[in-house]
This record gives structure tokens, C-alpha cells and sequence, in this order.
């Protein structure tokens, strides 16, 4: 695999947000966060470090989120007006203005979150033109972003298919009675004898002491139960549409299949982490074969993240709305530098200490 270098191009977090998992309460992250994150991160000069760019999930949407940068850059404000013109409507004013109750709707939610963090991720490779990244990975739909980065995917089809990913998912949402919980400090193998007694799965495996559920909802609740009566600090019910990255979604998956057939997708030019596996994505047709799979199958986050510090990456930026992916990374190993661009602030303070 070979580094990639961003230069300048014309236009064009299900607590913590967990790809339909837990929203930011939980980590506690906040913009003002950011800005301490962003001052710490750049004191080891780019030699010394290998750096992976991270891509939120859904969850992660805020209204207003992107309209900062759109308003400062017109290049921005041009992919906003690209990302509405492949999808025929306008997803920016849904970023922009809401209302919050059509933002949450997974059929926006997923595209415009790939909207802004792909703005992001472009705004910085003009800030910062010696820009290098050796490896990305992406929260569930973040994979997308992650692979778009990395060239598999273009930024039309990988747009195309998240709205098409979006759609389904609400559509399995709307057939099926499932939820999800984020359970609070207690480990995997005990949460894992709840998940067998009660009829749900292990959805997201985000960092030490955060763990998402997912299932039906009457499972759901009590599973709750089960995990504080075994010693969770909180078991807490998620207010989302349904149960993602569960069996609940399997209709979802069926209908996302020949999308992803007929995609066109390349070689990554660099390593893509896959939620599935936890290891780098391979050849085309399994990047196919992973991405259909991840619609079912748990996000194995702080497993991805465990690899890529194995590997010696010391660096991580979070591209996109929301810190909750930082907040996970301080979680998984306090020692490595974290950077969140999600908005003006974040990007100008990653330019003023010249991220390359």
C-alpha cells in the first residue's frame, strides 16, 4: 500500500455515537473537547507519526452540520451543491436547517453524514496540501467514506449507495419491532451470555466499558434488566429506529445486494479497515462481499483501532460531525494523538499546526 497525499481540488457518530448505536452523552465529547484535542495532537512533528484517518457513523448528524464550512469555502459549499444534484433533492438544507426529526431519518442521516465528513476530509487536503494518511476506517457507514478516501469508491457511488443503505435500513426499521442499548462498564463475555439468554447480538464493540445491543425490543429490555442486575453501571435503551447491525436488518441487506453488485470499485490506495473483519479490507470483490455483511454483523470498532496501533499508527483524525470516535480512541490507548475535524474551528486550528 502506498501513502496518500491530499493537494488541493475544486468542488467536491447507533454517549458516543456508534454507527446506529450510542449518542454523545456517553463520551462526553463536545466541540470544546475538540479544541483541546486538536492543540494536543500536533505536538510530535508528521515524521515520527503514522496517521489513520476515522470517519463518523450514523448518529453523528447535527443540524447545522457542514453549514460553517459551506458558508467559509465556496469548494464546500460546491460539493454540497454536487452531493444534491446526484441525489435529486436538496440534503444540504436538511444538514443545514433540519428540522432534527428529518435529519434523524436514516435515508438522510446516512448520506448527509457522508456529506459533511467527505467535505471535511476535502476541506483539510486544501488547508493542508502535504497532508499524508497511511490507512482509514469508518464507523459503519463511515466505511464508505473510508473507502471513498482511499479511491475505492467514487464520491457519487459512494453517495449513491449510503442514501440506497439509508432507505433500506429505514424500510427494515419500519417492518420489524427492534431496538438497541448501550451497556455501560460491563465486559464482553458477560454481556455476550446476556445477548445468548435474551435473543439479541452484540451490535458494536466501540471501546473498553461500551458495548451497543441490538434486537428485538422486547429482548432489549431485558437484557437491560439482566446487564444491571450483573453489574452494569447503566444498560441504557437507544432512541433509534431499529436494530441495526442485527438479523432484524437482513431485509435491508438482501435489497442492498445488487446495489453493491453493480457498483464500480477499485483498489484502495490505502489499508481501509473493515468493521467486519477488524483487519484491511482486500480486493474489490470482497470489499463487496464485507460491505454486505456489515449490514448484520457487529462493528468490531475498538478491535480495528487495537490493529491499527499495532501496526504503529500514532496519529488518528475523526472526520465529520461530532467527537465520539476520539472519545473512543482515548478510551482504547490515552498515549496517541487525536484530531477532530468537524467543523470551522476544528479545521482552522488543524491548518494553524500544518497536520502533514
Amino acid at each position: 500500500m502506498r501513502s496518500a497525499r491530499g493537494h488541493p481540488r475544486p468542488p467536491f457518530q447507533e454517549a458516543a455515537v456508534a454507527d446506529e448505536g450510542v449518542r454523545a452523552p456517553i463520551t462526553m465529547a463536545t466541540h470544546r473537547i475538540t479544541w483541546q484535542k486538536v492543540t494536543l495532537s500536533c505536538l510530535v512533528p508528521a515524521a515520527m507519526s503514522k496517521t489513520a484517518l476515522m470517519f463518523a457513523g450514523q448518529g453523528a448528524q447535527v443540524v447545522g452540520m457542514g453549514k460553517d464550512l459551506a458558508e467559509a469555502f465556496p469548494d464546500a459549499a460546491a460539493w454540497f451543491e454536487r452531493g444534491n444534484a446526484v441525489l435529486g433533492y436538496d440534503l444540504a438544507a436538511i444538514c443545514f436547517i433540519g428540522p432534527e426529526a428529518e435529519l434523524t431519518k436514516t435515508e438522510h442521516a446516512q448520506p448527509g453524514i457522508f456529506l459533511a465528513s467527505w467535505i471535511c476530509f476535502q476541506m483539510l487536503k486544501a488547508r493542508v496540501p502535504n497532508l499524508a494518511f497511511d490507512a482509514a476506517a469508518g464507523l459503519s457507514l463511515g466505511e464508505f467514506t473510508a473507502l471513498a478516501a482511499a479511491g475505492s469508491l467514487t464520491f457519487e457511488g459512494a453517495l449513491r449507495l449510503v442514501r440506497q443503505r439509508g432507505r433500506f435500513m429505514q424500510e427494515a426499521c419500519e417492518a420489524t419491532r427492534g431496538g438497541m442499548a448501550a451497556i455501560i462498564g460491563l465486559d464482553e463475555p458477560a454481556t455476550r451470555e446476556i445477548c445468548a439468554q435474551t435473543g439479541v447480538t452484540l451490535a458494536n464493540l466501540n471501546c473498553p466499558g461500551q458495548l451497543v445491543i441490538s434486537g428485538p425490543a422486547e429482548g432489549i429490555e431485558r437484557a437491560c434488566e439482566l446487564a444491571k442486575g450483573r453489574g452494569a453501571r447503566r444498560a441504557l435503551p437507544l432512541a433509534v429506529a431499529g436494530a441495526y447491525h442485527s438479523p432484524l436488518m437482513a431485509e435491508a441487506q438482501t435489497k442492498l445486494e445488487p446495489e453493491l453488485r453493480q457498483a464500480r470499485l477499485a483498489p484502495t490506495t490505502v489499508s481501509v479497515i473493515c468493521n467486519v473483519t477488524a483487519r484491511p479490507h482486500g480486493e474489490p470483490e470482497s470489499i463487496r462481499t464485507r460491505l454486505l455483511e456489515q449490514v448484520t454483523a457487529p462493528v468490531r470498532w475498538e478491535e480495528s483501532m487495537r490493529y491499527l496501533l499495532g501496526q504503529g499508527f500514532t496519529r488518528f483524525i475523526e472526520l465529520g460531525p461530532g467527537t465520539a470516535l476520539s472519545g473512543f480512541m482515548k478510551r482504547i490507548d490515552k498515549t496517541v494523538e487525536v484530531l477532530s475535524v468537524g467543523n470551522l474551528p476544528g479545521l482552522e486550528l488543524a491548518a494553524a499546526f500544518s497536520i502533514s
